[in-house]
């Protein structure tokens, strides 16, 4: 069953509890489908369905910042074995080399590794247990975890709501084609976060590149 009629067959506050789960336990670093679960559902909250897009988002964003700080726990508290671990269960992902690279991103970034990262599905998943084994400062990271949370999961149920009312409105007069172009509108305004994004990790990605010229 497609994600959507899933989610249409259950009651709101179903909803709202099932967007708020799966969330949080992608952030905390369970590899979920949160984006897909947060459009689906904001989809549904503009098609008159009961769902609310403000409670949505808030229970959305709350999921985000309660799972990112569970894991900034237990990355703070399991440490450096916790990433040797995960570097021998998914060498490709927490590999020496990309450990090496996440830790000066955090170093150099600090809070906006952890901002930005909300908006890139990898390090959406793992920011929070690798701000945790870094010890970056808690109060920086819930600050950032904060805003992050806000301006991902209330700008994406924002942005699909509309994009699902003027949808709606457009499939009056021209069918399909109203869906594609309000769909393409706003995939373009997300994309935008998401280039910024990819500016810092491609910053820093530069910056080892120099540290490592320099050290020859």
């Amino acid at each position: 069953m497609h994600v959507q009629e899933w989610l249409d067959s259950v009651p709101a506050g179903a909803v709202y509890a099932v967007v708020a789960l799966v969330i949080g336990l992608e952030s905390l670093g369970i590899p979920l489908p949160g984006e897909i679960i947060l459009v689906s559902a904001a989809l549904m909250s503009s098609q008159h369905t009961g769902v609310n897009p403000v409670v949505l988002g808030a229970c959305a964003t709350a999921g985000a910042v309660v799972g990112d700080s569970i894991g900034y726990a237990i990355g703070r508290k399991g440490g450096r074995p916790l990433i040797a671990w995960l570097g021998r269960k998914f060498p490709k992902h927490f590999g020496e080399g990309h450990v090496a690279t996440a830790e000066r991103s955090f170093e150099k970034w600090g809070m906006w590794a952890v901002f930005f990262g909300r908006f890139i599905a990898l390090l959406r998943i793992f920011a929070g247990p690798l701000a945790g084994v870094l010890r970056m400062p808690y109060w920086k990271f819930l600050t950032a975890n904060v805003l992050g949370g806000i301006c991902w999961a209330g700008g994406t149920t924002a942005v699909i709501y509309y994009v699902g009312v003027v949808a709606e409105s457009w499939l009056k007069k021209f069918s399909w084609l109203g869906l594609v172009v309000a769909v393409l509108i706003g995939l373009g305004s997300m994309l935008v976060l998401r280039r910024k994004a990819k500016k810092v990790q491609g910053a820093a990605q530069e910056t080892e590149v120099e540290t490592v010229g320099a050290a020859e």
